[in-house]
């Protein structure tokens, strides 16, 4: 996936997967209790700081907090825009 934008530094760009619409046993859940995401995948990934490198890449999918990163929308898409050490984990 192309994005026409360039994180800065050591921020990540991530396309949050859509929210749960069934539980497990079937049962649908109303838009006022869905809950957002904390698994999704990175687009865009900054160049790092000065002693520091990335170490996510475009590609991966990523685990975070339910509060981290700024809400952006882009080319009638939405993303979250956060540091990399908003994430948690690389699945």
């Amino acid at each position: 996936m192309s994005v026409n934008i360039q994180p800065l530094a050591d921020r990540v760009l991530v396309e949050p997967a859509p929210a749960e619409e069934k539980t497990a046993f079937g049962i649908i859940i109303p838009d006022t209790a869905k809950e957002k995401p904390q698994r999704d995948t990175i687009v865009a990934v900054g160049s790092g700081k000065k002693d520091e490198p990335m170490t996510v890449k475009a590609g991966d999918t990523v685990l975070y907090g339910k509060y981290s990163g700024t809400e952006i929308s882009l080319d009638g898409k939405d993303y979250l825009i956060m540091r990399e050490s908003d994430i948690f984990a690389v699945l």
